[in-house]
């Protein structure tokens, strides 16, 4: 049978931007006419998606496979960490929850999913001819490497080559690149064919000279210096840069930055028109005096609603409610905005707790998890959002609470919200959204174009491939591919 040619993306470091190089690769090679397909054997993330068959897998995995041009499957990410605690998550295999396990279980544990890692592997690569996996963190990390899974480990088990990525930006890069070849063992050292420099601002002579004495202590090539791009493509890691705080434009939109907020890509869309600002707030002087208030999803809803009443954020939403200031929960922040939030089963740790009472409704979380894509048409919608009426929207839900208003969208007044992961992305819902907020401003709306997210992401992973064409020693890179190890 013919198996697809591997080849693994691994970084000297979390947010050395592998996923995105991975996202490149997987455009360009699509682009030349092969089947393509991601892979990540574990993930750690809480920005997941709902697959068609109602299997949640990460983020990361769905953005790559957008670049290759096929549907996001499950089998492209078999393991998924959701992070609940500092020192737990809940395990996710092949698209269901497994439980919940503390960092020293899940250790101990996860040898014995080699076996769905490599199922859904050779699924994969018996349906298409190249295959690009992502590692995850850094193979250096000395103290994981007997137990590993997801770097070197994987690219033994599928007898990968390893390209290693490294991060300009951050400084230190010829370090992070020697020091990580420097831990590895010396067949792990080589298995890595290539380097790459991430992230890279300036003039390239310059770095001409430690890229020749890189390459002399090593004697592994440096397959291209990736320049800092300006695309505009979703991020799960939780150190995106989405997340800082902005400056506040025309219409402001304040996000509150939960501190285990998930699928903080729902709000991207907003970020395209030009006089809005979408900004993730974390502290009450952050949020200022904003247009629209959005509460976002959380992998711990009762613990983040604590959070927001501890350093005064839920005083100052109930305030800006009060002025008629709209607010929007999604997911677990529509939980927050309800009058009860109950833990019978002890999901998130037990107890109950008060939310902010601003939607008539109850959550009870259950032991099962809902996950399914759903669409529809905005109907019966009141308030200052009534115009949404008969526009279609299409997302997935994904929660461990029930609530006692199952509709689409649950309102109280200007306050909304809604378990639909991606309800603001299809074409007219978004600029409707900021259309009223101008209005309400006495504000004139000149976006001329009504924005299409699908079509303006194919613009950005062409262009992503475009720039990393142009930066890569491409050649190389095939050549890598063909040989193997």
């Amino acid at each position: 049978m013919k198996k697809a040619k591997p080849i693994m993306i691994q970084g000297t470091m979390s947010n050395a931007g592998k996923s995105l190089f991975c996202a490149a690769l997987c455009r360009i090679f699509k682009q030349d006419g092969y089947r393509v397909a991601p892979f990540k054997s574990q993930n750690m993330a809480l920005n997941s998606y709902i697959t068609d068959e109602g299997l949640e897998m990460g983020r990361a995995q769905v953005v790559q496979a957008e670049a290759a041009g096929i549907s996001p499957s499950v089998l492209m990410n078999p393991i998924l960490l959701k992070p609940t605690t500092d020192v737990g998550s809940q395990v996710i295999v092949n698209g269901e929850v497994r439980g919940n396990m503390s960092a020293a279980d899940y250790f101990a544990y996860k040898r014995k999913l080699v076996p769905d890692i490599m199922k859904a592997y050779n699924t994969l690569a018996s349906e298409n001819d190249i295959i690009v996996i992502e590692g995850a963190g850094s193979p250096a990390e000395i103290n994981l490497k007997t137990e590993d899974i997801v770097n070197m480990g994987m690219a033994k088990m599928v007898d990968s080559p390893v390209l290693l990525v490294g991060d300009i930006d951050r400084g230190g890069v010829f370090a992070q690149l020697y020091g990580t070849i420097a831990l590895l063992e010396p067949e792990e050292r080589a298995m890595i064919k290539a380097t790459v420099i991430n992230k890279f601002r300036g003039d390239r002579a310059i770095l001409e000279p430690g890229l020749d004495m890189l390459y002399n202590l090593v004697k592994i090539p440096c397959a291209g210096v990736v320049p800092y791009m300006y695309v505009d493509i979703d991020d799960e890691d939780s150190l995106s840069e989405r997340l800082n705080a902005k400056a506040a434009k025309e219409v402001d939109i304040a996000i509150i930055s939960l501190p285990r907020i998930s699928n903080f890509t729902d709000f991207s869309v907003f970020s395209q028109f030009s006089g809005v600002s979408a900004r993730y707030v974390k502290s009450v002087a952050d949020l200022k005096s904003p247009d629209m208030i959005i509460i976002p999803g959380t992998k711990s809803t009762i613990s983040d609603l604590k959070w927001m009443r501890q350093n005064g954020l839920e005083a100052e939403v109930l305030k800006a409610a009060a002025r008629g200031v709209p607010v929007f929960g999604i997911c677990g922040g529509l939980q927050i905005l309800g009058e009860k939030i109950s833990d019978p089963h002890g999901s998130e740790g037990g107890g109950e707790i008060a939310g902010l009472g601003l939607l008539p409704i109850e959550t009870v979380f259950s032991e099962e998890k809902t996950r399914s894509q759903t669409d529809g048409r905005f109907e019966n919608i009141k308030g200052v959002f009534n115009s949404l009426n008969g526009l279609y929207y299409k997302g997935y839900e994904i929660h461990m609470g029930q609530s006692t208003d199952a509709s689409s969208v649950i309102q109280n007044g200007d306050i909304y919200g809604s378990y639909i992961h991606g309800i603001f992305d299809e074409k007219g819902i978004a600029r409707e959204i900021v259309r009223v907020l101008y209005e309400r401003k006495g504000l004139e709306f000149n976006e001329e174009n009504d924005f299409d997210i699908h079509s303006y992401k194919e613009t950005q992973y062409d262009l992503l491939a475009k720039l990393t064409r142009e930066s890569v020693d491409m050649d190389m890179i095939y050549k890598i591919l063909e040989e193997g190890l």
